[in-house]
């Protein structure tokens, strides 16, 4: 029989170690026998809604004053037309929208703040700063959704050529600024007048307001009035230069 060697315990652990040491290693880039890690996903953000206004402005897809008044000038002015044949059942609304939202919902929820919906889509908890009369209200039921052209305002100076289809665009049009979350009071003062004979009592808003509604009636090639544009000029005069 040979003669027996041996080997250190101290020895014999160490080799030990490196072995396991290899073989359960953290994996990692640059890692021996280990892949890339894999990046762990990050919470998601909420995306803001379609047509959420610019910074500064209230209202979705209004143009600069600068444009406004380009805008302005090429409208064509003309009498105000008959309101003959006239019906807002020709204007289709409030048109759905999707995951149970028609308009007018989707509307209170671009335009309120901290906005809570219900499974039906209605509005239950929120707050609304009207822009025309700079009135807070925190009951969606006390808000109604303008159309900043009238209805009635489009069908005398255009729309009443129009077919259904661009009827019902006018009356639910989410990318330019032609629906507005404001108090009823104010709304129902307004009623169907042009600038000319009603203008938003909170004089603040009337540079959004004046853009607003060139940038609409540009948009859908309506006519305005002498006394519509000069006051329309009026309005784009309030806004800062």
């Amino acid at each position: 029989m040979g003669r027996q060697i041996r080997v250190p315990g101290a020895l014999v652990a160490a080799v030990l170690l490196a072995a396991a040491a290899g073989c359960s290693g953290p994996e990692g880039p640059g890692a021996p026998g280990g892949g890339d890690a894999k990046p762990q996903p990050s919470a998601s953000r909420a995306a803001p809604p379609a047509g959420a206004p610019a910074a500064g402005d209230v209202l979705p897809g209004l143009v600069t004053t600068a444009e406004a008044r380009t805008r302005l000038a090429a409208l064509k002015v003309a009498p105000v037309g008959t309101m003959a044949g006239y019906s807002r059942a020709k204007f289709t609304h409030w048109a759905e929208q999707g995951n149970k939202c028609d308009t007018r919902e989707t509307v209170l929820r671009r335009d309120g703040t901290d906005v809570t919906q219900d499974g039906e889509c209605r509005a239950v908890s929120g707050t609304w700063k009207s822009l025309y009369d700079g009135v807070a209200v925190t009951d969606a039921g006390k808000m109604d959704i303008d159309h900043i052209v009238p209805l009635a305002e489009g069908w005398r100076s255009g729309a009443s050529g129009w077919d259904a289809a661009r009827r019902k665009a006018f009356a639910n049009d989410l990318t330019h600024p032609q629906l507005l979350a404001v108090t009823a009071s104010s709304n129902r003062s307004k009623g169907d007048q042009s600038p000319d004979l009603w203008q938003p009592p909170d004089r603040s808003s009337w540079c959004q307001y004046g853009r607003a509604w060139t940038t609409v009636k540009s948009v859908y090639e309506l006519t305005v009035t002498e006394a519509e544009k000069k006051m329309l000029t009026t309005m784009l005069d309030t806004c800062a230069s």
